[in-house]
């Protein structure tokens, strides 16, 4: 059996000594580090041979990888890195991580050219400059051998370690039974359907209803195709921290049905909530957990992988800090070597996905699950959408070093021309403005410059703008007819954004690079809407699972004498509030009455208050902490009665567990339509364009997304009952009906 392993990969596991240390950065955006690349690879001579493929073998060892160049004239092996600012600042365990990768390439061209002597040389390109730097040295053929085996045999340890933990994995994996009696009912429609996913190393769209198991129904069949399709790793990815932490909990059953099974699973944490010291700078003069990480990473990676616990955020920070080192990048490096990876979705879908580089450089065959993936589309939009806001560039101005105060003021007199341009409080260019992104960049590149060289004593506010810039900049270079340039007016001054409508473009490459990526929700439907804009591959396979509920389970009524629309909300108050007190008479217990907006939500409650005043009410606050949100929660006992007054599409209206008396019903007072504003016209237009449903996409579908989740609430096991309220005559609408889950018998609130 033989272990694959990139030449990265294997130098950054061998030759990254030292301390953690982030000062020489930002580093160049990977756009500009293939530039830079390609145009130090563009001066040399037509015989130069670029991109070579090389490869070779230590005992079960398989190294390979790509080096940059070679120019056989000179018989010159070429390792091009680029920078920024002062190459004298790079920490000297950088520099020696590189000639690592260099003197192992050069062994790997050496064997296959059978050459008896090489140059090999270190090209450090200057973005800033353009500028080259030339490190080189003589090395013989049987040198270069001694050090690629040195580094092969301080990993082969490790290799033969991970060969064994990979083959035990499978073996346990393939014999694994599911974790209870019997599947529930949908829960094995929904199993197969994954499996055969991944069988066709196709993607999967899956409508699953909520109560079936989804997570446990998932991970399990993901798991055996696992071992049988040859997959190194399973991503399961949630939109909130509720749904990883069902995934924890799903993987804790599964480990415990299985006592033999060594399955390795890590959750991933935001770099802000993992910090231990937010106070101090990422390098080893100004942080403790970073002086001598890579010396002190062996130890602690092998007691967390030994430990056999699940590495949930908890474990990793407190095996990290009985090592002494940082809890963050301690999770980053156990990614590497874990085989299920728990995380945001941005960790595998946004522009610098850390899960998604590891797969792309490490050839990795991974399979992606997407959970509650409704929110995909709205996720994914926010991930490639940026803005910059004037008044942070006029702050900027007024305390910005001199160097930077020459291209600062150029981005403000191209923002005033901008403005020029403008007769309202919003407008849309139909092209990005050239004079203005060639000021961004010129603003980008002095800022880097200028970090480069004060990297001890960074600006929060000027490194915050800087990122800002370098998004907008990054986005600007893929614009197209999926996004919009947009010019907003406010209170405090102008903001410009890119802002994305349709991510399909982006997200396409992420499906590409994945075995099979699984989406499921509850709401799902319809199915073209998120295969369109998501960018789905074409061979993705739909599955619409069977509800486990009965239609007597859940009594549906629409009240189709009430509009809720903006300009009948204040007539649709006592309507509504009446109501809502004839169904608690009816049957007294606990119920979530959801609004479109807080002001329509008060202005209900407070009314239904002075009315009926008997009758407990609680409201979700408009600025609410974690507290806040279990006190809400808590007021919903399997002993108390009481309505409590919510947002649709808030905390409340999905990823909520309240089974039995806990919720025996709810009253949706609105469609969830998006508010109709300039910036969603400018959607429904482009929508329209790309796709000829320029409403359905913009406001039906996602309103409607939200009314089921929302609705879903109320029935969530076999034994549960209730009641839903839809309020508003639209509900009665055939277009709108289709919309709803099948197994609802839908009547009309007088019948």
């Amino acid at each position: 059996m033989k272990y694959t392993i990139a030449v990265r990969a294997l130098c950054e596991f061998t030759a990254k000594v030292g301390d953690l240390d982030l000062r020489f950065t930002p580093s160049p955006t990977a756009q500009e580090g293939m530039a830079g690349h390609a145009t130090v690879t563009g001066r040399r001579d037509d015989d130069y041979q670029r991109e070579i493929s090389l490869s070779g073998d230590f005992g079960p060892l398989h190294v390979r990888g790509r080096a940059d160049g070679y120019d056989p004239a000179r018989r010159q092996l070429e390792e091009i890195k680029t920078y920024r600012g002062e190459l004298d600042a790079m920490p000297a365990n950088h520099r020696q991580l590189h000639w690592a990768q260099a003197r192992i390439y050069g062994h790997l061209l050496c064997q296959q050219l059978n050459l008896p002597m090489l140059r090999v040389a270190l090209v450090y390109f200057d973005i800033a400059s353009q500028k080259e730097t030339l490190m080189h040295e003589e090395c013989t053929a049987e040198a270069l051998r001694l050090f690629f085996e040195q580094h092969c045999a301080l990993f082969l340890d490790w290799a033969e370690q991970e060969m064994a933990h990979r083959a035990n994995r499978d073996v346990q994996l393939t014999s694994m039974a599911f974790p209870h009696a019997d599947f529930r009912p949908g829960q094995r429609q929904l199993a197969e359907a994954m499996y055969k996913a991944s069988s066709r190393g196709c993607g999967l769209l899956a409508q699953a209803p909520t109560g079936i198991g989804k997570t446990v129904g998932s991970l399990f069949p993901m798991l055996k195709a696992t071992a049988a399709h040859g997959l190194d790793k399973l991503f399961f990815l949630a939109s909130k921290v509720p749904g990883r932490q069902m995934a924890l909990d799903a993987c804790a059953i599964l480990k415990d049905s299985a006592p033999l099974l060594p399955l390795r699973v890590l959750e991933l944490s935001a770099k802000t909530s993992a910090c231990v010291h937010p106070d101090k700078a990422c390098h080893g003069e100004s942080c403790p957990l970073a002086k001598g990480f890579y010396d002190r990473l062996p130890l602690a990676r092998e007691v967390a992988l030994a430990s056999g616990l699940i590495l949930d955020k908890e474990a990793v920070r407190a095996i990290a800090l009985q090592q002494g080192i940082c809890p963050y990048y301690l999770g980053m490096e156990l990614a590497r070597w874990s085989d299920v990876v728990i995380g945001d979705y941005n960790y595998y879908f946004d522009l610098s996905a850390m899960l998604y580089g590891m797969t792309l450089a490490h050839d990795w065959k991974v399979n992606v699950l997407v959970d509650e993936a409704h929110n995909m589309v709205s996720r994914a939009r926010s991930m490639y959408s940026a803005e910059l806001a004037q008044i942070n560039l006029k702050m900027l101005r007024k305390f910005a070093p001199d160097t930077l105060k020459k291209p600062l003021d150029r981005l403000s007199r191209q923002w005033t021309a901008l403005l020029k341009e403008q007769d309202g409080d919003y407008h849309v260019h139909a092209a990005l403005p050239d004079k203005f992104f060639g000021a961004l960049q010129g603003v980008a590149t002095a800022i880097g410059d200028y970090l480069a060289d004060h990297a001890g004593g960074l600006d929060d506010d000027l490194q915050r703008f800087y990122f800002d810039v370098l998004l907008i900049n990054r986005l600007a270079e893929s614009f197209g007819a999926h996004s919009l340039f947009d010019v907003s007016k406010t209170e405090t001054g102008t903001t410009v954004c890119i802002r994305n409508i349709v991510p399909a473009p982006f997200l396409k490459e992420r499906f590409a690079a994945s075995h099979s990526t699984a989406l499921f929700s509850a709401t799902l439907s319809p199915w073209n809407y998120y295969s369109d804009t998501l960018g789905m591959p074409a061979d993705t396979a739909w599955v619409d699972v069977e509800s486990p509920f009965q239609a007597e389970q859940l009594s549906v009524r629409v009240a189709d004498s009430i509009s809720t629309r903006y300009q009948h909300r204040a007539a649709s108050l006592l309507p509504i509030a009446q109501l809502m007190a004839r169904q608690y008479a009816e049957t007294p217990g606990n119920y979530l009455a959801f609004f479109s907006s807080f002001d329509y939500m008060e202005k209900t409650a407070t009314l239904f208050a002075q009315h009926y005043p008997d009758v407990p009410i609680w409201q979700q606050p408009r600025r609410m902490d974690d507290s806040a949100r279990a006190q809400f929660l808590g007021r919903f006992g399997l002993d108390t009665r009481g309505i409590g007054f919510a947002v649709l599409g808030g905390a409340f209206g999905e990823g909520i567990d309240l089974p039995g008396a806990r919720l025996i019903g709810a009253f949706i007072a609105t469609l969830g339509l998006p508010q109709i504003n300039p910036v969603n016209e400018q959607i429904r237009q482009r929508m329209g364009d790309l796709f000829g449903a320029g409403y359905d996409y913009t406001y039906l579908y996602p309103g409607m997304q939200k009314v089921v989740q929302a609705a879903g609430r109320v029935i969530r096991t076999q034994s549960d009952k209730g009641v839903v309220y839809l309020i508003d005559d639209r509900f009665s609408r055939p277009e709108i009906r289709q919309l709803l889950p099948t197994w609802w018998d839908v009547q009309l609130a007088n019948q």
